[in-house]
């Protein structure tokens, strides 16, 4: 029933009456008095009426207010198993788990798509969205300029690289310029160049000027390379000739059995070098990413700690594009959040890519709000009784898996 026409009727109805007994005889007006009387109850009944009226459509929208629930704009970023799109719907742990939250609040949500971490922040920063609901990595930076909600989730990085398998084809060759240009193999050789340097000095001391010693020359140059060459030449028991001087001979002798022990060393420390690389892979956690290419989405966590590493970085706007690089052969690796990376190789990655290295740098996850919402406690205060009551738990099943 419309209140406005209810008071209405009751109005005319009263005023129809008044009138009817002011037309008889018995309520015709005859002095002034009564005529002020007349004109003071209808001032009266006017405003008691117009009083039920406002009193009336502010109880209906109040009302009204209360049937339609408050719509929150929720800002989301495709990144699997957190939002994923089926279609027309979306869908993922994030999703359900605002839509759970959401019920118990009684909020509409109206979904908008971001194409990137730049676009997610900026739909917020722009308050083109009220709220972020796909996973957001908490830290200092954003905390300065963002709110964000009691954590859905603890996390950390994890790399992921190609699974060769057994059947990759073997290259020799670049094994070999890969073995003698890595970081081991070029410590042992400057071992060596100081070894040979020493050497080299007594010898020339010793037995410089004799034509058929190490130095036939008395001067420095080029006395110190003809002994510096025969030195290197001892050392992989090469030479044909011995100092003339007696205690260089002794010296060269010497080296000369240094040699064999030191090239010993060397040749086992690289065959255990090239066994381990082979059986382990080039990357096999954070301490191998320093110098190799990794892939990781733009302005994210895991850019960040590259960058700190100095790690040749890649940054890709979308996930599809930083595996397609991996899986392509264009990166050594993936560095991400350790869910989304599993939820991959688990599924479109399984045979193809595969987790190595610990979870490292682990952090909150939560949904992220502009700095001062009220939304953001009502939202936090629903994750914790979620989480008494078992609702998170079974959602978190059902996305990961249990633990």
């Amino acid at each position: 029933m419309n209140p406005i026409a209810t008071v209405r009727g009751v109005w005319s109805r009263r005023v129809k009456v008044r009138c009817r007994w002011l037309d008889s005889g018995r309520g015709r007006l005859r002095t002034r008095e009564s005529s002020q009387k007349m004109r003071a109850w209808i001032s009266a009944a006017f405003w008691r009426c117009a009083g039920a009226l406002s009193l009336t459509i502010a109880l209906v929208s109040s009302a009204l207010a209360q049937d339609q629930a408050p719509a929150v704009r929720a800002a989301a970023g495709i990144l699997p198993p957190f939002v994923m799109k089926q279609g027309d719907q979306l869908t993922g742990f994030s999703i359900d788990l605002w839509g759970e939250i959401a019920a118990r609040l009684k909020l509409t949500t109206t979904y908008q798509l971001a194409p990137d971490v730049d676009a997610l922040l900026g739909s917020v920063r722009t308050n083109s969205a009220d709220i972020i609901v796909t996973g957001i990595f908490y830290s200092t930076e954003r905390d300065r300029e963002f709110d964000f909600s009691y954590p859905i989730m603890e996390s950390g990085l994890q790399i992921m690289v190609r699974d060769e398998g057994g059947g990759a084809v073997p290259t020799p060759l670049k094994d070999v310029f890969n073995l003698l240009f890595s970081k081991s193999a070029l410590i042992w050789l400057g071992v060596a160049l100081i070894i040979i340097i020493v050497p080299a000095h007594l010898l020339w001391l010793l037995d410089r000027g004799n034509e058929d010693g190490a130095s036939p020359g008395r001067s420095y140059f080029p006395g110190i390379l003809h002994a510096m060459t025969w030195a290197t030449s001892a050392l992989v028991s090469q030479v044909q000739t011995l100092p003339s001087q007696w205690l260089a001979r002794v010296i060269g002798l010497l080296w000369m059995f240094a040699g064999v022990v030191f090239i010993a060393l060397y040749t086992a420390e690289l065959t255990a070098t090239l066994t381990v690389e082979q059986i382990r892979g080039a990357i096999n956690g954070p301490g191998d990413l320093p110098g190799k290419k990794v892939a990781t989405i733009a302005q994210g966590a895991a850019a960040a700690y590259l960058h700190g590493i100095k790690a040749e970085v890649q940054e890709f706007p979308t996930v599809d594009q930083m595996y397609e690089a991996l899986l392509d052969g264009k990166v050594d690796a993936v560095l991400l959040g350790a869910p989304a990376l599993r939820y991959y190789a688990a599924h479109d990655g399984a045979g193809r890519v595969k987790m190595v290295g610990p979870e490292f740098n682990r952090n909150d996850i939560g949904f992220l709000f502009h700095i001062g919402d009220p939304l953001r406690r009502r939202v936090s205060s629903t994750i914790v009784a979620m989480r008494e009551d078992g609702t998170y738990q079974k959602t978190y099943e059902k996305w990961f898996g249990s633990e």
